[in-house]
């Protein structure tokens, strides 16, 4: 019989709650305004969970549309769940178009904006390889100051809060420590296949892949942006689990780091209050493929970052 592969979990902060991306579900978990804990779950479909989800190279460009799409639905549901008892409610349109917005405005803050800046000093700039490198500082320049902004928003603050409580009970659950709050909580708020890493892989390869094409038009310029993500997407996607599965390695090691302490821009300590919803989350992701879990008490030893 063929050994069955060990299943990377992990998800992503919604509204007052966390969603976890098992084998062939996401489970989510959202503290309601009454106090409680509504444990919820949703099978995936195939294109997430079939043979092109295993393809390298292309899966990145899956797990970039799964993140999206997983990503939007849970937090429409979530934000449903919060806004029960409110007289206003978010319909799957407007959270739908949120999603599609966002996605506009990220390509052209973070990908178009730098390249306007840069082409207009491009008259002093001798080479193109070096005002691809200006522009790729400015672009990651630009995502820090954006991480930053909002960092001050208390809504978003506490979605950094569960952020942080995901990456705690996944880093718990790779050591094989209880799933409980009290253990949960001495682990590391940073992990290394965090989208956050992902991210800011995706702008350091920009600079690579761009610098390749030269300075053409600017309108070819434009559109080689846009198109290219895909491509990078899928190259920063092989690049990060291969980071994390040689995480051990010393230089591997220091290739992380940059991930790692952008981390502390979109994660924050979370509460017990939120630990608890994180780990419910994972419980039913990991009850749905049928993982057991440790129940009992073992000696914490904190995972390293």
């Amino acid at each position: 019989m063929k050994k069955e592969t060990p299943f990377s979990y992990g998800g992503q902060a919604v509204m007052s709650g966390v969603m976890i991306r098992g084998r062939n579900s996401m489970a989510l978990a959202v503290r309601r305004t009454d106090g409680g804990i509504e444990v919820s779950s949703q099978p995936l479909a195939s294109l997430y969970t079939g043979r092109w989800r295993q393809i390298p190279f292309i899966r990145g460009v899956i797990a970039l549309i799964e993140s999206a799409v997983l990503g939007t639905r849970a937090l429409m549901h979530s934000a449903q769940i919060i806004a029960e008892n409110e007289d206003e409610k978010i319909t799957p349109a407007m959270m739908w178009l949120s999603m599609a917005l966002g996605v506009v405005l990220a390509v052209a803050l973070f990908f178009i904006l730098p390249l306007l800046i840069i082409r207009f000093f491009d008259p002093f700039i001798t080479s193109s390889f070096l005002s691809n490198l200006l522009e790729g500082v400015i672009r990651i320049i630009l995502f820090i100051i954006y991480l930053v902004l909002i960092g001050f928003m208390q809504d978003i603050r506490e979605v950094f809060a569960y952020h942080g409580a995901e990456h705690m009970s996944v880093n718990a659950y790779e050591v094989g420590a209880p799933l409980e709050v009290v253990s949960v909580k001495h682990y590391s708020t940073a992990h290394t296949r965090c989208g956050t890493s992902f991210l800011l892989v995706v702008l350091v390869l920009s600079v690579l892949v761009f610098a390749l094409l030269g300075r053409p038009d600017i309108w070819l310029s434009i559109l080689s942006r846009i198109l290219l993500i895909p491509v990078i997407a899928g190259l920063s996607y092989e690049l990060i689990k291969f980071e994390a599965r040689y995480s051990g390695n010393i230089l591997v090691h220091w290739l992380l780091l940059p991930g790692l302490w952008l981390q502390a821009l979109t994660t924050r300590e979370p509460s017990d209050s939120q630990l608890e919803v994180a780990i419910e989350a994972m419980k039913k992701a990991l009850a749905i493929d049928g993982v057991a879990v440790a129940v009992q008490s073992v000696p914490i030893t904190p995972a390293a970052p």
